[in-house]
């Protein structure tokens, strides 16, 4: 068995930013209706920028471009992890629904940081 990386789909980041991104759907469907165009879009916006900034850097012909969509998708997981706190601080979720999430969003960024470090070191 071999552990080559025939596309980004291969890719765990990708791999857990999905599921992130699924997790993220399913919390902000309870979410009120009058947030749907504010907060709500905000958040699953982010979400969903993490694996296709991923993805679009993966099939980018440089390193260098890889790794500077790698850096987006860091920035757009600190963006969805802020609104997630000013949902909760709002009111709009609860500090529980955060709190499952966090650390899936820690997960991607920790795996994210690695990809980069290793980029750079090849």
């Amino acid at each position: 068995m071999t552990d080559k990386i025939a596309s980004y789909r291969d890719l765990i980041v990708w791999q857990q930013a999905m599921d992130l991104t699924v997790a993220i759907s399913q919390v902000t469907r309870t979410w009120p209706k009058d947030e749907l165009y504010g907060l709500t879009g905000q958040v699953r916006r982010a979400a969903t920028s993490v694996p296709a900034n991923i993805a679009e850097g993966y099939g980018r012909e440089s390193r260098a471009s890889y790794q500077q969509f790698l850096r987006i998708a860091q920035g757009s997981l600190k963006e969805l992890e802020t609104h997630l706190l000013i949902a909760q601080r709002v009111g709009i979720t609860s500090r529980e629904a955060v709190e499952s999430l966090m650390p899936h969003s820690e997960s991607v960024g920790k795996l994210l940081r690695l990809l980069i470090r290793k980029l750079s070191a090849e």
